[in-house]
C-alpha cells in the first residue's frame, strides 16, 4: 500500500527539482523584468483570480463542506485582489534606486554616490495553508511578482479541490517558467521545502515551520515564516463592552476562528467579566441566531480539528473551568451534516488546560481575568511573543502602556485582525510567531536582493592616494580624526 505514494512522489518531486532549474534558467536568460513585465503578470493574476470567482467560492465551500459566500468573498478573493493592485500602483515608484549617505560626507562632496539596488531573488518558493487558501496564495505572490521574481506554489492538501483549481487557474494564464502549482500531500510539501529555492515563504503551524526551516538550512534558503500563536486581547476598564465584545466575537467566528490573527484569548478586569459575556451572547445571538444550518456560519475543516477543539473544551471542563456555549437556537450539534461548533467561552481557564497551551483555531475563545493592567502585561510577557495583539480601551496611557511593553508581529487597538488588512504596513511575525514581513512596499523589499553599490570619485585626489601605502602623516591625520568620541 506505501508503494504507489512513494512513486507518485519521487515523480512529484523529480518535477518540482526540473522545473526550479527551468525557472533558475529562465531567470538568468532574461535578466530583471522591466515594470511593465512585471505589471503584466499581476494583471494575469488578477485576471485569473476574477475570471474564476465563482469557481473559487464553490471549491471553498466544497472543502470546508460548510463556509458562507460572503466569507470567501471578502477573505479570500477581495483580499487577494487588494495586495496586487496596491502592488501594480505602486511598484515602478519601489523599483527606483534608494539614495544613501556616503561615511564620511565629504566623499559625497567630492562626488562619491551611494546607493541600494532593489534586484529579484529568482524563484521563490510559497507554501500556502488551508485556512485562507486562496488569499494566504495571492497575498504573498503581489510581492513576490512586483518585485520581478518568478514562483513555485505547494497548496495545502486539507483543500483540495481548491489547490487544483489553484493548479488549473495558474496553467492557463502563466508558463510553467513563470508560475507553476504542485497539489499533493505531506510528502510532497516534504520535498517541496527541500528545494534550494532562492527565498521561501512558510504559513502554516509552528510545529510544522520548525520541518520547514530545517528542510531550508540545508540550502540556505533564506526564510520568511508568518505562523500564529496565542493572540491575546486585553480589554481595558474604560473600554465600550458593547463594542468590544461585538468586534471581538465578531473576528473569533469569522471562519470559525480558523484565523491565525483570530483572538485566541482574553483578559478582562476580574469584575467585568459578567459585563463582557453578557454582550459577548448577545453580539453572537444577533449575528448568528441559528447555527447548525445557517450558511454564513463555517464548518471546522475537518474531522480532527472538530475533535481536537472539542478536546480543548473537554480539558478545560474536566479540569474546573466554567463552560459558556453561545447556542441562541439551543440546537443539537450531536448530529450534524457538517463539523460545526458553537461559539464557545471558556471562563477562569489555568495554564495546565490544553486550551491555553496550543493555538486554538477555532471558535473557543478563554476569558481571564486580571487586578491590574500590569498583570495582564506580565502574563502575556511570560509566553511565547504572539503574532498579533489587540488592546481595546479610551485609556490613551494605558494603551500606550499596552504597546510599549509587549512585543507582538502586530497589533489592532479597539478591533481584531484589521491590521492585518492595512496593505502599508508590514505583516509577519516575531520569534515563536514568524520572521520576516510582507504586505506592500515590505513585501516587494522581502522578496528583493538589496544590492549596495559605491560609485568612488572618479580623479585620484590626495586624500585617496594619502590612504595608501607608503603610510605618512596623512594617514596619521585621518586616524586622528577618526579616533575620538
Amino acid at each position: 500500500m506505501s508503494v504507489a505514494p512513494k512513486i507518485e512522489t519521487a515523480g512529484e518531486a523529480q518535477r518540482m527539482a526540473d522545473v526550479l532549474r527551468r525557472q533558475k534558467a529562465a531567470h538568468i536568460r532574461d535578466g530583471a523584468p522591466s515594470a511593465e513585465a512585471r505589471i503584466d503578470r499581476i494583471d494575469r493574476a488578477v485576471a485569473t483570480l476574477l475570471r474564476h470567482s465563482d469557481a473559487i467560492v464553490a471549491a471553498l465551500t466544497q472543502d470546508f463542506g460548510a463556509r458562507a459566500e460572503a466569507v470567501s468573498g471578502i477573505t479570500d478573493l477581495g483580499a487577494s485582489l487588494g495586495p496586487m493592485k496596491h502592488a501594480k500602483a505602486h511598484l515602478k515608484a519601489w523599483m527606483k534606486p534608494e539614495k544613501r549617505k556616503t561615511t564620511p560626507a565629504i566623499l559625497g562632496l567630492m562626488g562619491a554616490k551611494a546607493e541600494i539596488l532593489y534586484q529579484p531573488k529568482g524563484v521563490i518558493g510559497i507554501i500556502s495553508p488551508w485556512n485562507f487558501p486562496v488569499n494566504l496564495t495571492f497575498a504573498p505572490l503581489a510581492g513576490v511578482l512586483a518585485a520581478g521574481n518568478r514562483a513555485m506554489i505547494k497548496p495545502s492538501e486539507f483543500t483540495p479541490a481548491t489547490s487544483e483549481l489553484m493548479a488549473k487557474m495558474f496553467a492557463e494564464a502563466f508558463d510553467e517558467e513563470e508560475i507553476a502549482v504542485f497539489p499533493g500531500g505531506p510528502d510532497v510539501g516534504q520535498a517541496f521545502s527541500e528545494l534550494a529555492f532562492d527565498h521561501l515563504v512558510f504559513t502554516g503551524a509552528t510545529s510544522i515551520a520548525r520541518h520547514v526551516m530545517k528542510a531550508a538550512a540545508a540550502n540556505l534558503v533564506p526564510l520568511t515564516l508568518e505562523l500564529g500563536g496565542k493572540s491575546p486581547v486585553i480589554l481595558g476598564k474604560s473600554a465600550d463592552y458593547a463594542t468590544s465584545a461585538a468586534r471581538i466575537m465578531a473576528g473569533k467566528t469569522m471562519n470559525a476562528g480558523q484565523i491565525c490573527l483570530a483572538p485566541d484569548y482574553v483578559m478582562a478586569p476580574a469584575d467585568q467579566v459578567g459585563a463582557f459575556v453578557k454582550e459577548a451572547t448577545a453580539a453572537v445571538t444577533q449575528m448568528f441566531p441559528t447555527i447548525k444550518d445557517n450558511p454564513d456560519y463555517t464548518a471546522v475543516i475537518a474531522e480532527r480539528h472538530y475533535e481536537r477543539i472539542k478536546g480543548y473544551v473537554d480539558d478545560a471542563r474536566a479540569k474546573g473551568a466554567e463552560i459558556v456555549e453561545i447556542n441562541p437556537a439551543g440546537e443539537d450539534f450531536s448530529q450534524q451534516e457538517h463539523r460545526k461548533i458553537p461559539p464557545t467561552l471558556i471562563l477562569n481557564p489555568t495554564d495546565e488546560m490544553k486550551v491555553m497551551q496550543e493555538e486554538i483555531f477555532g471558535p473557543v475563545l478563554p476569558v481571564m481575568t486580571y487586578r491590574s493592567v500590569d498583570e495582564a502585561i506580565a502574563y502575556v510577557n511570560a509566553h511565547d511573543r504572539p503574532l498579533g495583539l489587540y488592546y481595546f480601551g479610551a485609556d490613551a496611557d494605558e494603551e500606550a502602556k499596552v504597546l510599549r511593553q509587549t512585543t507582538s508581529g502586530g497589533v489592532t487597538v479597539n478591533d481584531v485582525i484589521f491590521h492585518v488588512a492595512m496593505e502599508d504596513l508590514p505583516f509577519g511575525g516575531v520569534g515563536p510567531s514568524g520572521m520576516g514581513s510582507y504586505h506592500g512596499v515590505d513585501g516587494f523589499r522581502e522578496f528583493s536582493h538589496r544590492k549596495s553599490v559605491y560609485r568612488q570619485i572618479k580623479k585620484d585626489l590626495g586624500p585617496m592616494k594619502a590612504l595608501r601605502p607608503p603610510y605618512g602623516e596623512g594617514v596619521k591625520k585621518f586616524l586622528a580624526g577618526q579616533l575620538k568620541a
